[in-house]
């Protein structure tokens, strides 16, 4: 009884994971490089839904004030793309380390951090 009762959930457990929202990113650091003040700040992660299900991103932000993050309003379909637009106030000078948090409805990793670096010249 007890193995079939391990069994059953085992299964309910794989089956829920195999018709989840889940999504991949091309990557989650973006490399600013060195760019001049007042140049353009923004730049956009890109990501798939690699799950079956509809991914929502419910909530993106950033550790510090300048940098905006943007996050897609709708969600995203199986086998989408959706872009999370991150803008940095570039007439701030200097080293660039922000991390960007993004909050989904994804089974397996519903919080990642993305990150983006550089230098303001």
């Amino acid at each position: 009884m007890k193995t079939a009762l391990s069994t059953l959930l085992l299964f309910f457990s794989l089956s829920s994971t195999l018709l989840a929202q889940e999504f991949s990113f091309e990557t989650t650091t973006i490399d600013y490089g060195e760019i001049v003040k007042g140049s353009d700040g923004i730049r956009i992660f890109v990501f798939t839904n690699t799950g079956n299900k509809p991914l929502i991103v419910s909530k993106v932000y950033s550790s510090c004030g300048c940098t905006i993050p943007k996050k897609p309003e709708k969600p995203i379909a199986p086998g989408e793309v959706g872009e999370i637009q991150v803008k940095y106030d570039t007439n701030r000078v200097g080293p660039i380390r922000k991390t960007i948090t993004v909050n989904s409805n994804a089974i397996t990793t519903p919080i990642v951090s993305l990150k983006i670096k550089g230098s303001v010249l």
